[in-house]
């Protein structure tokens, strides 16, 4: 299943101190229903996550806007996330309220496409992140943009056209292999030797916001057990069967590390699952 004028930019960027803030590397689970605080005021709450499926990065967030939009769904990018605050399940973002009620309209149950990314990009005046080496096109992760003088130069209007009517036609064909995290869940995971179980869940790195672990719930196979695995071991997803196929056998998941969800994520847990998969995993 696939989802996933003048330029705009925002009036207010984050500075050096204020980034720091998110500059220690947390491993959180991907969860909706987050609170989206801009910086005048509440926008709405976290619908769903799009992630790009070749890098397995968190390209979007998708955003309910509640009655003050209508509860239009509005796509936001990473690279306007200011904060994470895990315990108040809050996210807060450097553009307005405005920007986001002006932003380009997007149909949030069709594919996102490469026209739909680079208006929506060119809106806020953000990079595009494809076409480069890293993670986020020239950086390893969003929050490096606007930081430290290295923001995206402002073109003038006309430029700004130019310049974004020449990388649709470029890169109009492209697939964004953009996908929902919402519905990934529950797809069926197939071992090399049969099935084990289904997604139940994602955690993320919050700084490049990079997909670290898929949660597998082996409940439909081996009773009441879960376990983390990286998509470096994920040979194929079949969209249209919803399964993940994975280049390991039953018995190494069934020797696998266990996932405890009532334990909070840390070092150690992650270390032991690093440990026993091995330099791949």
């Amino acid at each position: 299943m696939r989802r996933c004028g003048t330029r705009t930019t925002s009036t207010t960027r984050t500075s050096g101190a204020a980034r720091t803030a998110i500059a220690a590397r947390r491993t959180v689970r991907i969860r909706t229903k987050n609170a989206i605080q801009a910086i005048d005021g509440n926008v709405g709450t976290v619908k769903d996550f799009y992630f790009d499926d070749d890098k397995w990065v968190v390209r979007y967030l998708i955003i309910e806007t509640g009655s003050w939009l209508l509860s239009r769904k509005v796509l936001l990018s990473p690279f306007a996330i200011k904060y994470l605050n895990i315990d108040e399940r809050t996210l807060s973002v450097d553009i307005t309220m405005k920007q986001v009620e002006d932003s380009p309209t997007i149909d949030t149950d069709k594919p996102v496409s490469r026209q739909h990314e680079t208006k929506h990009l060119d809106y806020f005046g953000y990079p595009y992140y494809w076409g480069d080496t890293d993670l986020w096109g020239a950086y390893p992760n969003p929050n490096l943009v606007n930081y430290d003088g290295m923001a995206r130069p402002k073109d003038t209007p006309e430029i700004a056209r130019m310049l974004s009517e020449v990388e649709t036609l470029r890169h109009n064909r492209d697939d964004p292999h953009l996908r929902s995290c919402a519905a990934v869940i529950s797809y069926h995971i197939e071992a090399l030797d049969g099935e084990i179980g289904h997604v139940d869940g994602m955690f993320m790195d919050d700084k490049t916001w990079a997909i670290r672990y898929f949660i597998i719930n082996t409940s439909n196979w081996w009773l009441g057990h879960q376990l983390l695995i990286q998509p470096l071991w994920i040979k194929e997803v079949s969209w249209p069967d919803e399964k993940v196929f994975i280049g390991l056998k039953r018995e190494e998941v069934q020797n696998a590390p266990r996932y405890d969800e009532s334990i909070p994520f840390n070092r150690d847990m992650e270390a032991r699952v690093h440990l026993y998969f091995g330099p791949k995993g």
